[in-house]
């Protein structure tokens, strides 16, 4: 079967990736290669749901370029294919007198990537939108959403398919190879040729990336993210998006509430190392995958510099009280019972040789292959730019 591109990883990078080549390209014939039985069946379908405005990342860099074109491509699709979402708002908050500074940091990155409407709530404001928030200082951010995201890759999926989109299910790339100058992709059940191979497998990409001849020298780390939900009669609560300030040294937002688009307040996620690139359980193990994360030279690096944060997250997510204690930092008024088990997800996070976790988007063009080796949150909210970009290179 013969293809001018094949897209691998039915996730919301890849069906938007499929999405925007498509419409740039709509000769062009196209199939989307996916492991599972269905699509958005990993990091997309398991995250918390929240459109981010681009506030945190640095400007000029690809979350930042990505994040707020991405905001806007995302709300144009959700209203032309009527997709549930809300402009909600988000509040960031600082809990101690040492965090006031990264706020304030935070407040002029995001006035640098253009967004308006940011403020610090005085005391009565605070109390007039959350009033059972414990902080020192507040920052509005208004842009900030929640969004159904699996009903968006449906609704992708639906008009992908009525342009000719060709769909491949319960067929993981096998073998990738290059022959008279096209790409064969093996997946045990067939074999795919296409003129151009755009990698979007998400935990899998490096995995993908070596199959197809290219060393990214980085290794996926899945990070797991675990969510409690707070029961019904305590979700008055939370009256909004609420979030702490950021540990700079990590790619990661800490612990938060939010409000879900079809009901409910999440609370979460920590940040654990998990035992499988699918780990979604603590029972889930996969000991191959494990040991090729901890052996990894640059993940090594990482756990002795921040062993002491790895420690208290990998407590937390064993112990109910300490996570509860962290989400006191924002509302003292939670407690332990007010919280009943969520969902979880994984984080595919590229982590290279020197030890360093990569924090912006990276993708990489090769002869006859684009590669998305590293596009963790917001790249739901960034999907269809990073579509369009992907089309571009084309």
């Amino acid at each position: 079967m013969s293809f001018d591109i094949a897209i691998i990883g039915g996730g919301i990078v890849g069906l938007s990736t499929a999405f925007q080549v498509s419409k740039k390209y709509p000769s062009k014939s196209i199939v989307l290669l996916e492991k599972e039985s269905k699509i958005g069946q990993h990091q997309s379908g398991h995250n918390s749901g929240v459109i981010h405005s681009g506030i945190y990342y640095p400007p000029g860099s690809s979350k930042a370029k990505n994040c707020l074109n991405g905001y806007k491509l995302l709300l144009e699709f959700a209203r032309e294919y009527d997709v549930k979402h809300e402009i909600c708002g988000k509040i960031i908050v600082a809990t101690r007198d040492s965090e006031l500074s990264g706020l304030e940091k935070i407040r002029m990155r995001g006035e640098q990537n253009g967004l308006n409407g940011l403020r610090f709530l005085d005391n009565e404001e605070l109390k007039e939108r959350e009033p059972h928030v414990n902080a020192k200082k507040a920052l509005l951010v208004p842009q900030t959403g929640i969004i159904d995201f699996p009903q968006m890759m449906e609704r992708m999926k639906e008009e992908l398919s009525q342009k000719g989109v060709e769909f491949r299910f319960n067929g993981p790339a096998r073998k990738i190879e290059e022959k008279n100058g096209e790409v064969v992709i093996q997946t045990g059940k067939d074999e795919v040729q296409a003129s151009l191979l755009i990698n979007c497998a998400g935990l899998y990409s490096d995995k993908v990336s070596k199959l197809s001849g290219v060393d990214t020298d980085v290794k996926i780390i899945p990070f797991r993210g675990e969510y409690y939900k707070i029961k019904k009669e305590r979700e008055h609560l939370v009256k909004h998006l609420i979030y702490p300030v950021p540990d700079p040294n990590f790619p990661f937002l800490g612990v938060h509430f939010t409000r879900m688009i079809n009901g409910g307040i999440e609370a979460g996620p920590n940040a654990v190392l998990a035992y499988a690139r699918e780990g979604y359980k603590k029972s889930d193990i996969n000991l191959s995958e494990f040991l090729e994360s901890v052996s990894w030279p640059g993940f090594q690096k990482v756990a002795r510099k921040y062993y002491k944060t790895g420690f208290g997250e990998f407590y937390r997510s064993y112990s109910k009280s300490a996570f509860t204690k962290a989400l006191q930092a924002l509302i003292p008024e939670i407690k332990k019972e007010d919280l009943e088990p969520g969902g979880s997800g994984v984080r595919a996070q590229a982590c290279d040789r020197r030890g360093g976790l990569l924090d912006d988007f990276r993708i990489e063009r090769q002869k006859n292959s684009i590669h998305v080796i590293n596009a963790p949150s917001p790249a739901a909210t960034s999907s269809l730019s990073i579509g369009e970009y992907i089309s571009d290179l084309i």
